[in-house]
C-alpha cells in the first residue's frame, strides 16, 4: 500500500511545482521581486489575468508564461512585487 501511495504522490507533484524561484535564461526571479525585474529577465508574458476577491475587487494579476518546452509558469503580482510561482509541467 505505502509503495503506491509514494508512486501516486510523486506523479502528482511532477505536474505542478509551487517554489520560491525560476530561472529564464536571462536570470532569475523570486518571490518578492519587483514586476520590473520579472519583465526583464522574461519579457512582457503570454497572458494576464486580473485576481479578485469575493467582492469582485481586483486584488492581484496573474502572468503566465508558455515556455517552449510545452510548460508553463505562473506568477501571482500583488502591489507590484512576485507574491507566488507555480511551475505546470506537462
Amino acid at each position: 500500500m505505502r509503495p503506491l501511495l509514494t508512486l501516486i504522490l510523486t506523479v502528482f507533484c511532477g505536474l505542478a511545482f509551487a517554489g520560491e524561484t525560476h530561472r529564464f535564461p536571462l536570470g532569475i526571479v523570486s518571490v518578492g521581486d519587483p514586476v520590473a525585474a520579472l519583465i526583464e529577465r522574461a519579457g512582457q508574458p503570454s497572458n494576464k489575468k486580473d485576481i479578485e476577491n469575493l467582492y469582485g475587487a481586483v486584488i492581484g494579476e496573474r502572468w503566465d508564461y508558455y515556455l517552449p518546452e510545452g510548460s508553463m509558469v505562473q506568477f501571482n503580482i500583488h502591489e507590484g512585487r512576485i507574491s507566488n510561482i507555480v511551475e505546470s509541467r506537462r
